[in-house]
């Protein structure tokens, strides 16, 4: 007999694909007519907001998911992650990844628990759709550290360019031929949106969100603020560059203080783990319970869910930011 939930994820991925099926020819009907422009041009409409063919891709990918994260309103939360972590999947593509990744694991773990244990396959669906999100912003977190490490010696850089004579436009375009990725990518791109005829406000206020950093926000500031009321731009850019240096070494005492509290968390939420493998071992009988009994499901899902909220308090406790 087909377990019930086969039979609803097969019919759910089924009624997915005939759905996206339908959309895709109807969005390849649309995208031809707007290629066309014959019906704007005989209705004379208004002239659209972007390029033609902009927005036909951005309709056509991703349709379903997209309108299901802007209903959440999440799209631009996850575009401005996916754009830090220099990701090209897009927001629904991240979606799908999740959702693929989830029945996968759903589907293997139970065909190895031969659907007996519902609460486990729905954990191992739920682990494996988070999976693609934490991959996404591990890049993230890495890149912008990265950005970080380059950043006092790139702004000395500038620094030095405008003392010789050079605009900053000039200065950015040199950073990111002596700097190596992500610095070197970013400022390219910074300087090739202002060469295009973006103002300098709204192309800093761009590299600022990219790069979620404080000591982006710093530089942003500064290069307006003196650009509005003048001043020596080079040395305000040593000066931060200093200052930059300054909180990295904080940021480092802070850590080697805090580091006997993270490894205490550490193993405080390892003992129980190594105690209820060692009750298998020991006295296996014993320990079936939780693995046999519905109560024991329930049991030990409480416990590790316990144990992850302990661990998460204790590291938000032990993590200071500088």
């Amino acid at each position: 007999m087909i377990p019930v939930f086969l039979l609803t994820a097969f019919s759910s991925m089924a009624m997915m694909a005939l759905a996206l099926n339908w959309q895709g020819r109807r969005d390849h009907v649309l995208a031809l007519r707007r290629l066309a422009g014959k019906a704007a041009a005989r209705a004379g409409g208004v002239r659209a907001a972007g390029p033609l063919l902009m927005q036909v891709a951005g309709e056509v990918k991703g349709r379903l998911a997209t309108r299901a994260l802007e209903r959440l309103k999440l799209k631009e939360a996850v575009e401005r992650m996916l754009e830090t972590a220099d990701l090209k999947w897009g927001a629904a593509g991240l979606l799908h990844r999740s959702v693929g990744a989830c029945l996968a694991a759903a589907l293997v773990a139970m065909v190895l628990t031969a659907n007996s244990m519902p609460l486990a396959i729905a954990a191992a669906g739920l682990i494996a759709a988070i999976v693609p999100v934490k991959m996404a912003q591990r890049k993230a977190r890495g890149r912008v550290a990265k950005f970080e490490e380059q950043f006092p010696d790139c702004l000395e850089f500038i620094a030095r360019s405008m003392r010789a004579g050079h605009a900053f436009s000039v200065s950015l375009e040199m950073v990111h031929k002596e700097f190596s990725e992500p610095l070197a990518g970013e400022f390219r791109r910074t300087f090739e949106e202002q060469n295009l005829g973006q103002p300098l406000d709204i192309v800093l206020k761009k590299l600022g969100q990219r790069i979620p950093s404080l000591d982006v926000q710093f530089f942003v500031s500064a290069v307006l603020l003196q650009k509005r009321t003048g001043g020596n731009l080079a040395e305000l850019l040593d000066k931060l560059a200093h200052i930059i240096r300054e909180r990295f070494k904080l940021r480092a005492r802070v850590r080697t203080i805090s580091a006997q509290g993270l490894m205490s968390g550490r193993i405080l939420a390892s003992i129980p783990a190594a105690v209820g493998a060692l009750m298998f071992v020991v006295n296996p009988q014993y320990a079936r319970f939780f693995l046999d009994d519905p109560m024991g499901h329930e049991l030990l899902a409480g416990a590790v869910g316990m144990q992850l909220l302990g661990y998460l308090i204790i590291r938000k406790i032990v993590t200071i930011e500088v």
